[in-house]
């Protein structure tokens, strides 16, 4: 019987959209191995995305295939390793260097094979490019939203939520300040000098007073939703 390690992985945001616990990982995987005669010794997991292999637990398992203790890697789906392809395939060759199989559940894969191995490849290609749609799509979508003034995630400086917690609303006196903060810009003034003034003239602040950095943030969102209305 051929030793083998699992390796389970997901992020808050995969649960709550995909329904891929670690619990369903986990069982997917020990029935996997009873059913293929590998001794399972054990399971490594991470709780976070994978947007890099910055992750304690793809991090020990690297350690122990370097060990030469184990002969396959079994995982739930591909994109439990990485999102991203270069990633995907730095550990595809980190796999195949000490020589031990990777089994993928869902993609019913192995890289015993260079057919599989050949496939898994191009599985990782899709699996980033699919991300990268959604990501697309997502943007596209946030960006309707933002210019029928409807409500996106967190209410910007300059607004409020109407009645009915779907739509933006301008608060009159947050975008005074933004028309005199672009005023005092447009003069010549620093953003330090920018923030005292605000100060003097007792405009409440964001946080616990006024910061350089906030009249850049204030400065830097007008200068994307004029973009953004010109595009």
């Amino acid at each position: 019987m051929g030793k083998a390690i699992g390796y389970v992985r997901v992020s808050t945001d995969e649960q709550a959209r995909e329904g891929v616990s670690l619990e369903n990982q986990r069982a997917k995987i020990e029935a996997y191995c009873s059913l293929n005669d590998l001794e399972l010794v054990e399971i490594l997991e991470d709780t976070k995305s994978a947007k890099n292999m910055n992750r304690q637990g793809l991090q020990d398992l690297l350690a122990k295939m370097k060990q030469h203790d184990i002969g396959a890697l079994v995982i739930y789906r591909l994109d439990r390793l990485s999102r991203k392809v270069i990633d995907t395939l730095r550990l595809l060759e980190s796999i195949e260097k000490n020589k031990v199989t990777l089994h993928s559940l869902t993609e019913k894969l192995d890289t015993q094979s260079p057919a599989g191995r050949f496939f898994v490849n191009i599985l990782a290609s899709l699996n980033q490019m699919e991300r990268e749609l959604i990501g697309s799509r997502t943007k596209d979508a946030l960006a309707l939203k933002i210019a029928k003034g409807e409500r996106c995630g967190q209410v910007p400086y300059g607004f409020t939520v109407s009645k009915n917690g779907r739509m933006l609303v301008a608060a009159p006196i947050e975008q005074e300040v933004i028309a005199l903060v672009r005023e005092l810009r447009t003069r010549g003034l620093s953003l330090r000098r920018i923030a005292r003034e605000l100060t003097v003239r007792g405009y409440k602040p964001i946080g616990i007073r006024w910061y350089h950095k906030t009249v850049a943030n204030i400065l830097k969102r007008t200068h994307e939703e004029e973009n953004r209305k010109a595009a």
